[in-house]
């Protein structure tokens, strides 16, 4: 049989101009001035390119090339009123958000009807904001209600956010509801980070800390008791890699002892009051509440699948982004796969992602027959690398980073 492959990370949207119909019509002129005098900054965006993002047809036979039959989707295009990608904008102030909120929920209607061109194949991310917690909840039950069985997308807080950090119990609702209602929630690489200042230094630094900041959501909901009061929640860490997972996990139970400790070690005096509402080790949580989307999964990532959990890994094609696998997704797979064994190849290729985001594998099945790579193609070592690749997924020089 050929391998059927979930993309469990890729990225979608609308034009800019065809989100105005999901807009509520009372917003329809003050979009069409603020269209009028946007600057789109991003060249993956830019024509002949950006049609990937929301022709449907043109996204199937891409992905279909590429050996993909069906994929998680993240958000991508610009959401009307934004000034950049919701990933790594920050945190609306309390004048602009309620025409940043109905931004964000035109794309999650945009995002149902495109889901709904390729049924089955398709799990869409819905996007909130946690400026108004109610606010956010009504959108999570219209999510759920439209079928976005890719659950909900969290934004991180950075440092002096205007909103409380995500350890904080306002937010309770929202974990309540998505466990209620089997939503996982995602939490993207990009997101959590400070500003972004336009200079080269900055962006020099931003590519260093940018997954550190988006890991900070696992030591703060594991210290918040996020998962100690919503044992049924799944929490999804996109795009931020695998490797550093061990190493992060020793640390939390490090201090997690260290906490428990009483009065025989200074660090309790901090974190004493946190850990004694805690009933399992921080890596007993990840064990059972978390999931990796960990993308272009790099060689060096594979010998630790045992000690983050087979089960919890998904692999993904990061299509359309530059830093993706498309068009060389088979080449990613055989660089990184060749050598795994059939069963745990499986479950990270497709069997954990149809787990956590309700794909039908039996449905699907005809589909990887027809397009898939064959187990033999997967099994042969790469031993030229593409030519003009770009994911990191075909760097020669790979480290298993520190964080």
């Amino acid at each position: 049989m050929n391998q059927l492959v979930i993309s469990a990370d890729s990225h979608a949207g609308a034009d800019l101009l065809d989100y105005r119909p999901y807009l509520e019509s009372r917003l329809h002129d003050e979009f069409d001035a603020w269209a009028k005098g946007y600057v789109n900054p991003f060249a993956d965006l830019q024509a002949p390119e950006a049609t990937r993002n929301w022709d449907s047809d043109r996204r199937l036979r891409e992905l279909e090339e590429d050996g993909i039959v069906a994929e998680v989707l993240f958000p991508n295009t610009i959401a009307p009123f934004f000034p950049m990608a919701n990933l790594t904008a920050p945190h609306p102030a309390p004048g602009e958000y309620e025409r940043l909120a109905a931004g964000l929920r035109a794309h999650n209607r945009w995002m149902a009807d495109f889901c709904a061109q390729a049924p089955g194949r398709r799990a869409g991310v819905a996007q909130i904001m946690l400026n108004d917690v109610d606010d956010a909840v009504e959108e999570i039950r219209w999510a759920h209600a439209a079928g976005l069985t890719g659950g909900v997308l969290v934004p991180g807080v950075p440092p002096g956010a205007s909103v409380p950090p995500l350890h904080s119990e306002v937010y309770d609702p929202i974990w309540r509801t998505c466990a209620e209602l089997g939503m996982p929630v995602n939490h993207h690489g990009g997101t959590g980070a400070p500003g972004l200042e336009p200079n080269p230094v900055s962006l020099a630094v931003f590519i260093v800390e940018v997954s550190w900041y988006a890991h900070r959501a696992l030591w703060h909901l594991i210290f918040g008791g996020v998962f100690e009061r919503h044992p049924d929640l799944r929490f999804v860490l996109t795009e931020q890699g695998s490797d550093w997972i061990p190493g992060v996990l020793k640390t939390l139970d490090y201090y997690y002892s260290r906490f428990r400790s009483g009065d025989a070690t200074a660090e309790a005096k901090f974190g004493g009051p946190a850990a004694s509402r805690l009933s399992l080790k921080p890596s007993e949580y990840f064990a059972r509440n978390c999931y990796v989307g960990a993308t272009f999964m790099k060689p060096s990532e594979t010998p630790l699948r045992h000690e983050i959990g087979v089960e919890r890994l998904m692999w993904g094609s990061d299509f359309p982004h530059d830093e993706g696998t498309f068009p060389y997704s088979r080449e990613a797979l055989r660089r990184t796969f060749h050598d795994v064994p059939a069963e745990e190849k499986t479950a990270i290729l497709a069997g954990n992602a149809a787990r956590v985001y309700g794909f039908d594998l039996d449905a699907l099945r005809p589909h990887a027959d027809r397009v898939g790579p064959s187990e033999e193609e997967l099994a042969q070592p790469l031993t030229e690398l593409p030519e003009g690749a770009t994911s990191p997924v075909f760097n020669l020089e790979t480290i298993i980073r520190a964080w």
